[in-house]
């Protein structure tokens, strides 16, 4: 199938995917164009391309026959995941801070405890430390709260109790976390603020206390605001790759935004049977999964020998050759992985390039012999 046909199929399927490719597609034909003036006369391509060939190619473009020997160069994408540059501490001791509610326990001594009751909640029968970071307790009166651990506020009220009881008992915990907390948003299905609590909480466990990533979510991409900066997280890559600094425990104050996925897309044109796009950024998808999927090679049409992917390579194209003429070429192709930007193109048998020149030309034969049959 020519390709301005191909993407006038498209057009009504893909439009934005179409006006992506159309500025490539001049070149790609050009290009192609080469690739077919490098036919034997009698119509047939030689495969693989002569040295002579690909010269005739200019210095921009290279061909590179896809066999046993080099496919391993290419079972994967080239993007990689990117180690993030969040820093990775992942120490955690919570900080009492405003808001935050405490529960004081000492122990054999209850009217030093205030009792929760069978009405009454352990936070709502706590101590509250205020907006100057302080609480009232009896016998001592203000105690510094905020900005200490819970450790800390038990030694310094065990300290100060002595005075009045002989080696007091004391327990101090945090009854309800509102100090501190970070907020999730974008592409979860449920955005939210979540509390920190004395147990760290990390990356992938904030998101799925977010109901988790939706369909549209770009999960190579997630961005953490922190302390005024912003930093990228391959959250991707620790779940994939085991990238375990792609999951940093989060700090308050930490605005974790999901971006939407955008589109990474390859083309699929020529002899197929249902030339289109293909979304790559899903899943890796290799040469032969993208060809079957859409039915694969038009058996009548396609020249199997002639499997075609363009690929962009800063100001040089490269073009890679695939035969699948045999089992092995279409098993080589399962280790060829698509990158975003590719056009594969499969190109038509001499046989029937041979077959559309009749069927051009037989129309006008029959035409010229009917009129030579007239009687004059």
């Amino acid at each position: 199938m020519p390709i301005a046909s191909t993407l006038h199929s498209l057009s009504f399927s893909a439009p934005e995917a179409v006006t992506r490719l159309a500025a490539r597609i001049h070149a790609i034909g050009i290009v192609l164009g080469l690739f077919l003036l490098a036919a034997c006369s009698d119509g047939h391509v030689s495969f693989p391309l002569s040295a002579e060939a690909q010269r005739s190619l200019g210095d921009d473009v290279s061909v590179i026959i896809l066999d046993p020997t080099n496919i391993a160069n290419f079972t994967s994408p080239a993007r990689g995941h990117a180690p993030s540059s969040l820093p990775t501490g992942r120490d955690w001791s919570y900080l009492v801070g405003p808001g935050d509610i405490l529960s004081v326990i000492v122990f054999n001594h209850p009217d030093l405890t205030l009792p929760a009751g069978p009405q009454r909640s352990a936070a709502e029968s706590g101590f509250q430390v205020g907006s100057d970071g302080t609480i009232n307790y009896p016998y001592i009166g203000t105690i510094q709260a905020a900005g200490r651990r819970t450790d800390q506020i038990r030694g310094e009220i065990s300290e100060q109790l002595a005075t009045f009881i002989p080696d007091p008992q004391v327990e101090v915990r945090i009854a309800a976390y509102n100090a501190q907390a970070i907020v999730v948003s974008g592409e979860v299905n449920t955005p939210n603020r979540q509390p920190l609590t004395a147990v760290p909480l990390s990356l992938i466990e904030a998101v799925n206390a977010a109901g988790g990533f939706t369909d549209d979510a770009e999960p190579r991409n997630v961005s953490v605001q922190r302390a005024g900066r912003i930093y990228q997280v391959d959250v991707q890559g620790f779940l994939s790759g085991g990238l375990r600094q792609n999951n940093p425990v989060l700090r308050n104050g930490d605005v974790v935004s999901i971006p939407r996925r955008r589109a990474e897309e390859a083309y699929l044109l020529g002899e197929v049977s249902r030339p289109d796009v293909v979304d790559l950024s899903r899943e890796q998808i290799t040469l032969t999964q993208a060809i079957t999927r859409r039915g694969g090679l038009q058996q009548t049409r396609a020249d199997a020998r002639g499997v075609l992917v363009f690929r962009a390579d800063g100001a040089r194209t490269l073009v890679f050759q695939l035969d699948t003429s045999n089992p092995s070429g279409l098993l080589l192709g399962t280790r060829f992985v698509l990158e975003p930007g590719d056009v594969v193109y499969v190109m038509r048998s001499p046989i029937q390039r041979w077959n559309d020149t009749i069927s051009r030309l037989l129309p006008s034969v029959q035409a010229i012999n009917t009129a030579n049959d007239i009687p004059d």
